[in-house]
């Protein structure tokens, strides 16, 4: 029986693929960094760390910790550009109904992760908010899904990890919970299958489907 279910966020919840784009490019600007962004290839990588990304896109920063920083401060300049995905609010309404256990578990750090979500006004649907915090691995190690479970009181079995990446679900699995793939946001369907998850959704409202 599944008594908790983790979202990640960008390409799960909220699309955002615009406002990472122009804030990378800006903090990119700001620190005077050359840059030819292939946006697709950027797209197809969002959700990994930007070092691994920068690394794909051949970009050279100096200074990492610097990018982050102005990075996580132009953020929420662009943030005119995210919205929530269809079905958002009435799929944590309904799992909100149904007390079943609600998370969120995303590579963006701790205090970025918080403001997108009071942002859209949905905080009160969660029980538990995760981002990247120091001292724990992030996605796709089990350890931070590992953590949520044992801070709701829930098995890992007892979970499904919803999601748009190979991230996602290789995290999931890695946890024994079910998996469920989502080829609305920044990963194909065919990406997605390679993974293997427990599930694949078109769009949220499938997941109460999944749930009964």
């Amino acid at each position: 029986m599944i008594k908790h279910v983790c979202f990640d966020l960008d390409g799960t919840l909220v699309d955002s693929k615009e406002t990472i784009l122009e804030s990378t490019k800006a903090a990119l600007d700001q620190l005077k960094i050359n840059h030819k962004i292939d946006e697709d290839i950027f797209t197809n990588m969002i959700g990994m760390h930007f070092v691994d990304i920068f690394e794909e896109l051949k970009i050279d920063v100096p200074d990492f910790e610097k990018f982050i920083t102005i990075y996580k401060a132009l953020y929420f300049d662009y943030m005119y550009s995210s919205y929530l995905y269809p079905g958002v609010q009435q799929t944590l309404q309904y799992l909100n109904e149904k007390n079943i256990r609600v998370s969120l578990l995303t590579t963006k750090v701790q205090d970025q992760a918080e403001k997108i979500i009071d942002h859209f006004n949905l905080r009160s649907s969660f029980d538990y908010l995760m981002g990247r915090r120091d001292g724990l691995a992030h996605k796709p190690s089990p350890e931070p899904l590992l953590h949520i479970c044992k801070e709701l009181n829930v098995e890992p079995a007892e979970t499904v990890m919803v999601g748009d990446t190979e991230l996602d679900i290789q995290c999931g699995k890695s946890t024994g919970s079910k998996t469920c793939g989502v080829f609305f946001g920044y990963r194909t369907k065919i990406q997605l299958e390679k993974e293997k998850p427990d599930f694949l959704i078109s769009g949220l409202s499938e997941l109460r489907k999944i749930l009964q």
